[in-house]
């Protein structure tokens, strides 16, 4: 594989500084023109400042694109900018506007690109490209700047920063998206779409905590039967199928009001704001819909659930004792024949 196609992004940052830098470069022509026009530069200066500001930009770039290390010659190419921002100062005798301006851009170029301590290295490129340049030019000064001078300064002080910024921006909001998504896969199983485990637990435990002592909450163990089965007899591409598709029926029913999460394998929780008829009802529905899947893939398969149901404990604010009372009812369940909902509620009547 080629180094420019290398998933390292500092492999790829010649590419993202290509585009700043014929935009940099080409912006700074413009007051770099003025000032060697008013002052008469000789075709020298001239042949200085189009190998600077149109040559340079793309000859980095097939420089880093074909290095054996494309991010080492991106970082040499950054530097150097900044040597050829230095010469262009002393060849505009240091006049004060488009020299800073030049500088600051290429200096802020060097923060973009995200490497720790490049633009305070650059300083000393800089410098040494003021030194060499004011050594050719005798160190000859006119610092002030016209209108004419302002006016050409402008574009590269305006477009250059905001495309700076945009870029900035763009970055900004990439690795938001890209936190968000490692939250969402932290808390999110990526097979069933519920809760992970851990995540699951910690909104059963702020829930708890924030429930009064006499509101009703009923818990859901839904635990896939012969699950080992299915994968042995089918494989698991298909098993991921059977859990996908359970995973998706638990949302439904959950919908906004309850809580789901996997918990491991094949045992799904849910935890539901009603009270242990009403949950009843609802492990029922579940229990059938499961039983009414059918995979394209494997036209034989059948599933089924078993679901124990446990109410929240009085006065019990620590979900364990809560999993265990809907474990057991699950076991009981599966000792029935699977298949069937089991309950840890009394008042729930048998189904």
């Amino acid at each position: 594989m080629k180094n420019d196609l290398s998933s390292n992004p500092l492999r790829q940052l010649y590419r993202r500084t290509y585009v700043l830098r014929v935009l940099g470069m080409g912006l700074g022509t413009l007051p770099i023109a003025v000032v060697l026009q008013q002052r008469h530069g000789s075709w020298q200066a001239w042949a200085w400042a189009v190998l600077v500001c149109f040559a340079w930009p793309h000859l980095a770039f097939l420089m880093a694109r074909h290095g054996r290390d494309p991010a080492a010659a991106e970082r040499r190419n950054l530097l150097l900018d900044s040597f050829f921002a230095g010469t262009c100062a002393p060849l505009m005798h240091f006049n004060l506007l488009p020299s800073v301006v030049l500088i600051a851009v290429v200096a802020a170029d060097k923060v973009t690109t995200g490497i720790r301590g490049l633009w305070l290295r650059s300083l000393g490129w800089t410098a040494a490209g003021i030194v060499l340049g004011g050594l050719l030019t005798g160190f000859a000064a006119a610092p002030a700047s016209d209108m004419a001078v302002v006016v050409a300064s402008l574009p590269i002080l305006v477009i250059h920063t905001l495309v700076v910024s945009a870029i900035s921006y763009s970055l900004v909001r990439r690795v938001q998206l890209q936190n968000l998504r490692l939250k969402e896969l932290a808390h999110t199983d990526p097979l069933t779409g519920l809760h992970t485990r851990r995540h699951w637990e910690q909104g059963i435990a702020a829930m708890l905590a924030a429930l009064r002592p006499d509101a009703t909450a009923t818990l859901l163990l839904i635990d896939l039967d012969d699950f080992k089965v299915v994968n042995d007899t089918h494989g698991h591409p298909i098993g991921d199928d059977v859990l996908r598709a359970i995973g998706a029926i638990v949302r439904e029913h959950a919908a906004d009001r309850g809580l789901a999460g996997r918990l491991g394998g094949d045992e799904i929780a849910l935890v539901l704001p009603v009270d242990s008829s009403a949950a009843g009802a609802i492990a029922e529905r579940i229990r059938a819909d499961v039983e009414s899947l059918r995979f394209p893939l494997a036209p034989s398969l059948r599933c089924s659930v078993s679901i124990g149901i446990a109410s929240r404990p009085r006065g019990e604010n620590h979900p364990r004792q809560w999993i265990e009372a809907a474990d057991r009812a699950l076991y009981q369940a599966k000792d029935a024949g699977r298949n069937r909902v089991g309950s840890h509620a009394p008042d729930l009547p048998p189904l």
